[in-house]
C-alpha cells in the first residue's frame, strides 16, 4: 500500500469548516488539531510506513488525528470511525470537511487497526503521541507552569485538566479491553467512577482538599488497573498501546 496524501484545497465555503470555524472556542481540542494538523502529522512524517507504490491509504493525517482524538475520548476503533463519519467536530479537525464534498466521507475501522501495527513495526512506533506531547510542552501545557502559576485559579485549572488526563487514559483502556478482561479491570476500580462519559466529575473546584482527593481516587484506579496488567502475556495490542499511555500520564 502506497502513502495517501491529504487534499490541500479545502473549500472555504464548504459548510461544515464555516460551521465549525464560526461556533466552536478557539481553545477547543478540533480548533486545534484543525489550525495544526498538517504542521503536526504531515503525510510525509509516515513516509516510512508505506511502500512506493501500489493502492494510496487514507491519508495518515487524517488517520493520526483519528487516533489522538480517539484515546482523548476513550473510544474504541469502531466508535473512533463513527465519531469521524458522522461528527462534524471530529470532520473538522481532521480537515476533511463535509460528507458532499471532496472530503473523504468515512473509512474501515480495521484502518486504524493497520496504522497501529505499521507504526508497531517501525523505528518510531510512539511518534504521534510524541509529537502530540512537544505540542503541549510548546503550548505551556506541560513542563512549566503557567501566568498564573501562584493563584487558585492555576491550581483549579490545573487539576482539571489532570482528571481529564487521567480519566481519558483510563477509558481508552477500559475501552481496548473485554471479555473476561474487562471484568477483571473494572473490579479494581475504587473511586465509583465507571469512566463511562467524558465529563469531568462534579465536586467543588475551589476546594483544595476536594481537588487532591479526586486526583488521588483517580490515581488508584489507574495504578490498580496497571497493577491487575502487570506479568499478563499475549494482550491484544491496543490493550498494550493503552496500558503504555496510562502508565506515561501517571507518571
Amino acid at each position: 500500500m502506497a502513502l495517501g496524501v491529504a487534499s490541500q484545497q479545502l473549500d472555504l465555503l464548504d459548510p461544515v469548516s464555516r460551521f465549525c470555524g464560526e461556533t466552536l472556542p478557539a481553545n477547543s481540542i478540533f480548533a486545534f488539531l484543525h489550525e495544526h494538523r498538517e504542521a503536526l502529522f504531515p503525510d510525509g512524517l509516515f513516509t516510512d510506513l508505506f511502500a512506493a507504490v501500489g493502492r494510496r491509504s487514507v491519508p495518515p493525517s487524517v488517520v493520526a488525528t483519528v487516533m489522538v482524538l480517539q484515546r482523548l475520548e476513550g473510544l474504541s476503533d469502531r466508535e473512533a470511525v463513527d465519531r469521524f463519519t458522522f461528527d462534524a467536530r471530529w470532520r473538522y479537525a481532521a480537515g476533511v470537511g463535509g460528507w458532499d464534498g471532496a472530503g473523504r466521507v468515512g473509512f474501515a475501522h480495521t484502518v486504524l487497526v493497520d496504522m497501529r501495527e505499521r507504526l508497531r513495526r517501525s523505528d518510531r512506533p510512539d511518534r504521534i503521541f510524541e509529537v502530540a506531547l512537544d505540542a503541549a510542552r510548546s503550548a505551556g501545557l506541560v513542563g512549566r507552569r503557567r501566568v498564573l502559576d501562584s493563584t487558585p485559579l492555576y491550581d483549579a485549572v490545573a487539576t482539571m485538566d489532570t482528571i481529564t488526563l487521567i480519566r481519558s487514559a483510563i477509558r481508552g483502556l477500559l475501552a481496548a479491553a473485554d471479555g473476561e478482561l474487562i471484568t477483571r479491570l473494572r473490579a479494581v476500580l475504587s473511586s465509583g467512577d465507571d469512566y463511562s462519559s467524558t465529563g469531568k466529575p462534579v465536586i467543588d473546584w475551589d476546594d483544595k482538599t476536594a481537588r487532591d482527593a479526586l486526583v488521588d481516587s483517580r490515581a488508584r484506579d489507574g495504578y490498580a488497573l496497571l497493577a491487575a496488567l502487570n506479568g499478563l502475556t499475549d494482550l491484544p495490542e491496543p490493550v498494550v498501546q493503552a496500558m503504555r499511555l496510562l502508565a506515561t500520564v501517571l507518571g
